[in-house]
Formats: structure tokens, sequence, C-alpha cells
């Protein structure tokens, strides 16, 4: 119990009495904590910037025994081109979710929260692809949770070359002999396969740093989308 002090982006926000809300926080080093912002809504409140949806920075909270209440923030970056923006603002809307989803209390999340706010920050300042950086995202959070699929090898006899094949039901790309009696395989082209091991070993701040054709960008998604849902056994965009 006391007072800490963390950075953090705010997920989801609830009104929760007259002037209050409830948000929900990933910080780097505390997980995912729900925070009770008294009088956050009030027009003159302090608390008002810094627990908008998506807002990034530093926080001061107060843990008491069964909950957290936030004293104070600074607003880092509130990504205001989300804002004014529909689409982008439901992408962003859609990583939210799938980190909400994938986060919990009490759980290092440092490269999760780094992984996000490049993300977001992507979606607000850049003008690429929102599929693929979609597309990016996904795959890369799969590998950091635990995910990560086998693309240095045949998921099956360990070929190194030519793996144009990617297996849902192994988690990994296969060699076409191997892919022939697995029905659960994605055919990909070699730009795709390429891009799927950038996008896993590329250092954090690079992995949105490529582009592809139209093509490849529907391969990439369509593998990407498929694979979570099947890792995370939920539906999602």
């Amino acid at each position: 119990m006391g007072v800490i002090k963390t950075k953090g982006i705010i997920l989801a926000q609830n009104n929760m009495g007259d002037n209050d809300k409830m948000v929900t926080l990933l910080t780097p080093d505390l997980g995912k904590i729900g925070c009770a912002a008294k009088g956050a809504r009030r027009p003159k409140s302090a608390l008002m910037s810094g627990t908008q949806f998506l807002c990034f920075g530093d926080f001061l909270i107060y843990k008491s025994a069964s909950s957290y209440k936030i004293n104070s923030c600074e607003p880092i970056e509130i990504f205001y081109n989300i804002r004014l923006d529909i689409e982008k603002l439901k992408y962003a809307s859609e990583i939210a979710k799938i980190v909400n989803d994938v986060t919990d209390e009490n759980q290092n999340t440092y490269k999760i929260l780094q992984l996000t706010l490049n993300t977001i920050y992507m979606i607000s300042e850049s003008d690429k692809d929102l599929s693929l950086i979609l597309s990016i995202f996904k795959l890369r959070l799969l590998s950091i949770i635990g995910f990560r699929p086998i693309i240095e090898k045949c998921a099956s006899c360990n070929e190194k070359e030519k793996l144009n094949y990617f297996s849902l039901r192994d988690n990994g790309l296969k060699c076409e002999q191997c892919a022939k009696p697995d029905k659960s395989t994605i055919k990909l082209s070699d730009t795709t396969v390429k891009a799927i091991k950038y996008i896993i070993w590329a250092e954090p701040k690079k992995i949105f740093s490529f582009d592809m054709s139209e093509e490849n960008k529907l391969e990439l998604k369509l593998l990407t989308k498929t694979y979570l849902n099947k890792c995370l056994e939920k539906e999602y965009e």
C-alpha cells in the first residue's frame, strides 16, 4: 500500500457516479490495473486530460489494500490525430481491445506497452496503411506473449528452404511436401514470408519500416487475423 509513480496508457474509460471515472491503465511494471479517477469528469479537473482514452502519461497512484486511485497525472502524448479521424480511431480501438484482453495485473508488460505505444504512434502520426499496421502489431504481440511461430525451419521436417506455407495446426512455416497433408496451411509468397520474419526479429522501433504490395498485405492480413483468433480463441477484426 502507498503511493506509486508510473507511466502508462489508458486502454479504456468508463463513467462512474456523477463526476468520476474508472480507467484501465497499462503500465510497464504493475501490468494492467483498474484505477478510480475521482472528479475526472469535472470541467476544471486536473485529471481530465490525463485520463482520456489512449492518453500516455506519468501517473501518481495511491494503492490501497484492494484498489488503485489516481492522485495526479501528467500527459506525455494524447495522440490528438486519432481523435480527428474515425478510421484511425477504429484501428486504435481494436489495438486497445486486444491489449486489454491479453494483459493482467502484476504482470511485466514492458514489451507489450512499448509495442502498443509504437503502434498507436504509427496510427496517429503516419500515413501508413492502417490494415498493415494492425497485421504487424498482431504478429509481434503474439510473439511477445508466448505464441511466437516457428519460422527458422519447417515445423515438421526441419527443412530451412522454400518455406511458403504457414500451418495453423503446428504454429509455423512449412515446406511444400509437409504442407500437402496439412489442411490448416495458408500458402504465402516469398515476400510475405520475409515480412513475417522481419516483424518477429526486427528491433522494436523498426518493425513498421517496410511496405508491401496490396496482394502481399492481404496475405499477411489473412494470416495474422486467423493466427491471432486461433491463439487467443476469440474473434477479432
